[in-house]
């Protein structure tokens, strides 16, 4: 399994001014907190986490936080980027007890799309409508994503929120708190036809042709 290190500074400034500063100097402030424990304020280089943040596995993994000398377990919690920029802006830590179940959001990995039944023999396109979801489970079974086999969906069939297959000591969060189990999580249908611009274009101008015709064979006759 991979993992991933991440190696942090303490900070004692706070406010916005101080966070700008630590921007301009190539650091992304952050917290991490949880389990009981006092929140500490710390700073994280930007070129390393950016290269991170590139492995999607770094959002579902527990992670290793090195604060000086000391290493915590935690996962990322939450995370602030610029607008415009390839910049991170804040980052959050929750700290992981080994004991206590976590929340956390998990890509969905949709396999078998082009040999699905809907789409080989119906000439069907697959539906994304969910990418991720809420699970929780302890640390040690925190899944790196939750596998969606399409092979058997038919065309006009529809992946429900119940359907998805969970690795053992995994919940649904949102069905485990009365969610909707129909929820869709994929489709198989028929592609809609796009009528293209020009064509659409052409159309317009012949019925716009056809109206003028018209009007010049209903006009009234001129007055002598």
């Amino acid at each position: 399994m991979q993992t991933f290190e991440i190696n942090a500074e303490p900070r004692e400034s706070v406010g916005k001014s101080a966070s700008r500063r630590l921007r301009k100097t190539g650091k992304v402030p952050g917290i991490v907190y949880g389990t009981n424990k006092e929140a500490t304020m710390i700073t994280v280089d930007q070129n390393a986490l950016g290269h991170q943040l590139d492995h999607e596995a770094f959002y579902s993994h527990i992670l290793t936080l090195n604060i000086g000398k000391k290493s915590e377990q935690v996962v990322l919690k939450d995370l602030q980027r610029h607008p415009y920029k390839r910049l991170i802006q804040h980052i959050d830590f929750l700290r992981v007890d080994a004991k206590e179940k976590i929340t956390m959001r998990i890509p969905l990995h949709f396999i078998n799309e082009t040999t699905c039944v809907g789409v080989k023999t119906g000439g069907g396109v697959v539906s994304h409508v969910m990418t991720d979801i809420e699970i929780t489970c302890l640390p040690k079974d925190l899944p790196e994503y939750i596998e969606v086999d399409l092979q058997e969906v038919n065309l006009g069939e529809t992946v429900h929120l119940s359907d998805l297959v969970l690795p053992e000591g995994v919940d649904n969060y949102a069905l485990l708190h009365g969610g909707d189990e129909s929820q869709p999580v994929a489709s198989v249908h028929l592609q809609k036809v796009v009528v293209e611009a020009d064509e659409l274009e052409a159309a317009e101008a012949a019925e716009a042709a056809e109206a003028a015709a018209g009007t010049e064979d209903g006009a009234a006759p001129a007055e002598d």
